[in-house]
């Protein structure tokens, strides 16, 4: 009985691993779509049409993908997961990209990145409100989570507010930055339904705010629902291939009130290659990685390798379009990976500790408990029949 244990826990430790190795790669990803991205969205793209070709790539690569490999292991969906899948598009696919896009269109890159931090708090709450991520502060690893998430969050801000001298990279004739190029280039978003909102008294920054704040609201109730729904549905890619699937057809319906006519969805050279790494890459890839890495490690620490993803643009924008590195990125990033090693940390000794390491059980209640979490857990795991077998024995 020994010998399957351990090979299991041996194998879940490779798999935890690999998770946060997948995860890092995919902010090293974003990093380069981060680059590439910035010379398409100059030539004038409309945002929802560049995030509609990008989602379809992706659900072709993944639906046949998922279908042949998780032919044998999928469950049978049922309304309820059908639900579960929409929300997950609506949130982490269209709500994520397009608020994020048309919100950058209305502020300035400077704002939009202050505003992503707030991606893993949010999901923190979130995940602790619901019960799927416990913190108890009176010992030390729920006081590092707290701490780890507050050391990470505080370095992808120093990261956007201080600069600091450049370290890597030459200053050129004109102080005009990558990031101030990318933000003159764009085009704001048209349509009616835009109009309409700015003759309510909404002006351009304001609502460009309204837009990131829901962004980053939409990125952290994705990563914390997914969780519950991988419970039931364990067949990731299918669980990503569903969300794409809801997410394009979310865009589809908004187009027709966010563009103007069939010239907006003409792409030029450039902005093809965009949404071909996109698809590609950054979406398929990605979120294909995000959603296996959900499962295993949890919806919090997901989201905490998010504030890497500014650290590694400035990498990417120095190698392959000369911009500079200063200071407050190199300081900024130290902090963000001293933050994740400690919160990894502290995740770790609390997995050793539910597991039966120590007598005992020291894991605190979630927040919310009760009727409230008895509902959430009936809306995105089902019903009690999802549970183990009695029956099942030796």
């Amino acid at each position: 009985m020994a010998t399957p244990s351990s090979s299991s826990g041996s194998m879940g430790v490779k798999d935890t691993w690999k998770s946060h190795l997948g995860l890092a790669m995919v902010q090293l990803f974003y990093g380069g779509y981060h680059v590439i991205t910035k010379v398409a969205l100059n030539d004038g793209v409309n945002q929802l049409v560049f995030c509609f070709y990008r989602d379809l790539l992706a659900f072709c690569i993944l639906a046949p993908i998922a279908f042949f490999k998780e032919r044998q292991t999928r469950p049978p969906i049922d309304k309820k997961l059908l639900m579960s899948f929409l929300f997950l598009g609506l949130t982490g696919i269209f709500g994520n990209q397009l608020l994020f896009l048309i919100g950058l269109s209305y502020t300035n890159p400077t704002y939009a990145s202050a505003v992503q931090p707030a991606i893993p708090v949010f999901t923190f709450l979130f995940t602790v409100i619901m019960g799927t991520e416990s913190v108890n502060l009176l010992r030390c690893e729920g006081l590092a989570k707290v701490g780890g998430t507050v050391i990470c969050v505080s370095g992808a801000i120093l990261m956007v507010f201080y600069r600091g001298p450049a370290v890597i990279g030459y200053r050129d004739g004109g102080h005009e930055t990558q990031s101030e190029i990318r933000a003159r280039g764009q085009t704001e978003p048209s349509g009616w339904l835009i109009s309409g909102l700015q003759d309510l008294g909404l002006d351009h920054f304001k609502l460009g705010v309204i837009c990131l704040i829901g962004n980053t609201l939409c990125m952290a109730a994705f990563l914390a629902f997914q969780a519950p729904v991988l419970k039931k549905y364990p067949a990731n890619l299918s669980v990503t291939t569903y969300s794409f699937f809801f997410g394009v057809v979310l865009m589809v319906i908004m187009s027709l009130f966010i563009t103007d006519g069939p010239s907006d969805w003409i792409l030029t050279q450039s902005e093809i290659l965009a949404v071909i790494y996109a698809g590609t890459i950054a979406s398929a890839l990605s979120y294909g990685i995000m959603t296996w890495s959900n499962k295993i490690l949890g919806p919090a620490l997901v989201a905490l390798y998010m504030p890497l993803q500014p650290l590694f643009s400035s990498v990417m924008s120095q190698i392959f379009l000369g911009s500079q590195i200063y200071m407050g990125s190199i300081i900024g990033g130290s902090f963000i990976i001293a933050g994740l090693f400690v919160v990894t940390w502290a995740s770790y000794r609390e997995r050793q500790a539910t597991a039966g390491v120590t007598p005992g059980s020291w894991v605190s209640e979630p927040l919310l408990h009760g009727k409230i979490a008895d509902h959430i857990d009936h809306l995105f795991s089902g019903s009690s029949s999802v549970s183990p077998n009695p029956k099942s024995s030796d």
